[in-house]
């Protein structure tokens, strides 16, 4: 799991989507689960964007989700114009435990 200690101090203050933006995107793709929003490409790390779309919260979690625009490199098709690049998207369901600020990620189902 993931820290996002800074955002979990930041819930319930109008600071709180831009500082989980920031730390989200100082995460890198790496740990983002954008591999599996994919088409089989590869994540351009250097081109992502965070939007919030909307934040629940109970006694133990603050659930967010998130759309995530991305680009993918996709190589191997046997295309004259190798490799080629394209832009995706998904939305990403954050929850971060309360106690700890231990973050998990998941791709949300289209």
């Amino acid at each position: 799991m993931t820290s996002l200690a800074n955002s979990l101090r930041a819930w319930n203050t109008d600071a709180f989507e831009d500082i989980l933006r920031a730390e989200i995107l100082g995460l890198g793709a790496g740990v983002l689960p954008l591999r599996e929003a994919t088409a089989g490409g590869c994540v351009d790390e250097g081109n992502i964007e965070i939007i919030v779309l909307g934040y629940t919260d109970s006694a133990t979690d603050i659930n967010v989700k998130v759309g995530v625009f991305f680009a993918e490199t996709i190589a191997g098709c046997s295309c004259g114009d190798e490799p080629s690049t394209s832009n995706a998207y998904c939305e990403l369901q954050v929850c971060i435990d309360k106690p700890t600020g231990l973050a998990r990620f998941a791709v949300m189902q289209r």
